[in-house]
């Protein structure tokens, strides 16, 4: 299938992904808004289970559409000397390949870095892991719900006396596939200047710990425990929390800094709360305050003030929002198989480069006959390998 040419600040660099799921096809799927030629590379055996889950969308698994645009695929029998040899045939042409396995399946495979190494010296591996390589924990099974837990996370959600899980996979993306995006883009600097690749150790827990920044500060220099809601950032303070409006919807009050406070305050008449910034009881005479008005009234009331005051979007608000669209932070591509499919676009916006079309996420093995020719295979290689079902 034709692709239109990649453009932006990566073009050039050539990605193997054999990640599935979530944290490492979005880390990929970004990568390949950058620009990169990005390989979605599958054992036909266990292709990525993702293409299909439900909720599916004309047949294709929503979760895989909505996270591997922009990549091409590529199908092979990995567990056959003929898919293996794909592989390595590829990885001569590839810079980085990005794997989401426990340790020791990309070994079991015949894939693994070690191995790599001997094919393409300088080759960068990152290995996108729960609890990482080399730990007592490595082969331990987990989601997101279970890195939240073991890096302390899931302890600051919710109320006083109730943990309250979080509706988005915090750890799978904050801790695994932005970071993995990070590996990528540095372990390239260090190979343009050392002339070396590397296996980059990408684990989700180690890399989810950093969120507790503000928190963690205190608990390691001083006997300070914290409970849900006590810290300032966390609902402990008025001035710096969500309340409901009269419609039933929510507003967000970021009113941290005294300026901003006493902005409210004046905005409000009610000079005499710019004194209780930090007193608890103004919740509730917050609380009964908001419920005064409906959400948009609110935002609208506060429009030309310098006060923090947010309202909060409900998800199928989004796509109209007239903030997201001024960003175009969403994107319409077709596919000849599903139709036409809207996506989240690219976050991060580059002036110095050419915007990248892209393209909808491919079917299993869209690519193998383009991939491989430009490989220097033959069209009768390419009939033996369909013919003996080492490639679909």
């Amino acid at each position: 299938m034709n692709r239109p040419e990649k453009e932006g600040p990566l073009k050039g660099i050539t990605i193997i992904d054999l990640t599935r799921l979530l944290p490492g096809p979005l880390a990929t799927q970004l990568l390949a808004d950058m620009g990169a030629d990005v390989i979605k590379f599958e054992n036909i055996i266990s292709p990525d289970y993702a293409r299909f889950m439900p909720p599916q969308y004309n047949g294709v698994g929503l979760t895989f559409l909505s996270v591997n645009r922009s990549k091409r695929s590529l199908a092979v029998d990995l567990n056959s000397e003929e898919g293996k040899n794909i592989f390595w045939d590829v990885l001569k042409t590839a810079d980085i390949v990005i794997d989401s396995f426990r340790p020791g399946v990309m070994e079991k495979i015949g894939i693994d870095y070690e191995s790599a190494k001997k094919v393409k010296e300088d080759i960068i591996y990152v290995s996108i892991t729960g609890y990482g390589y080399d730990s007592p924990l490595s082969n331990k099974a987990g989601h997101d719900i279970n890195y939240l837990g073991r890096a302390g996370i899931l302890s600051t959600n919710g109320k006083p006396d109730e943990i309250i899980q979080p509706g988005v996979q915090i750890s799978d993306i904050a801790g695994g596939s932005y970071p993995t995006v990070m590996a990528c883009l540095s372990a390239i600097i260090s190979k343009h200047t050392t002339g070396k690749g590397q296996h980059v150790d990408v684990a989700m827990v180690d890399c989810s710990v950093p969120l507790l920044s503000i928190y963690m500060g205190e608990v390691l220099n001083s006997q300070k425990t914290y409970q849900r809601q006590e810290h300032v950032l966390a609902g402990s303070i008025p001035n710096y929390n969500i309340y409901q409006c009269k419609d039933g919807k929510w507003i967000s009050l970021g009113a941290l800094e005294p300026k901003f406070w006493k902005g409210f305050c004046e905005l409000l008449q009610k000079p005499d709360w710019i004194a209780k910034m930090f007193d608890p009881s103004m919740k509730e005479v917050l609380k009964a305050l908001f419920l005064e008005k409906d959400r948009d009234e609110w935002v609208q009331f506060a429009e030309n003030s310098d006060i923090c005051l947010t309202g909060i979007l409900e998800m199928d608000e989004l796509e109209s929002d007239e903030y997201l669209q001024n960003r175009k932070m969403f994107v319409e591509h077709v596919h000849p198989a599903y139709g036409k499919f809207k996506n989240i676009a690219q976050p991060i916006k580059y002036n110095g480069n050419k915007k990248n079309p892209g393209w909808a996420a491919p079917m299993l093995g869209e690519d193998n006959t383009d991939i491989l020719k430009s490989l220097g295979y033959s069209d009768e290689k390419i009939a033996e390998l369909k013919k003996k079902g080492k490639i679909v």
